[in-house]
């Protein structure tokens, strides 16, 4: 599963640096696929097919977010979720929305950070 950032959120961007996908957000920043990944392009739901850089809405306006399709809670960078170590106020938890097995975010993993 990913990890989600809760309400409880202060906002002090501990979290933003640990991220080896670049997954999390400052509230009501857009984010890329591109941004911390070897990402170019991406084919999203529907078929089309966006630069990797290309700015993607906010997901929270107020609290630091996590984008859940770049996530793969550090598996193939740490042995735990290095935004939820590092949280003081222990609101980086798992998200009970995106269950996936450690093979697929192996696979996300390898898919965030392709060869060139």
């Amino acid at each position: 599963m990913a990890i989600m950032i809760t309400d409880e959120c202060i906002n002090c961007g501990a979290c933003e640096p640990e991220c080896p996908n670049t997954a999390i957000y400052e509230g009501a920043m857009e984010w890329t696929w591109g941004g911390g990944t070897s990402l170019t392009e991406v084919e999203i739901d529907g078929g089309d097919v966006i630069p990797g850089d290309a700015p993607q809405e906010p997901i929270s306006e107020e609290y630091y977010y996590i984008v859940s399709d770049k996530c793969t809670e550090c598996m193939g960078f740490h042995e735990e979720p290095q935004c939820a170590a590092v949280c003081p106020v222990d609101c980086c938890v798992d998200d009970p929305d995106y269950r996936e097995t450690e093979e697929e975010l192996l696979a996300k993993k390898d898919w965030l950070h392709q060869a060139s």
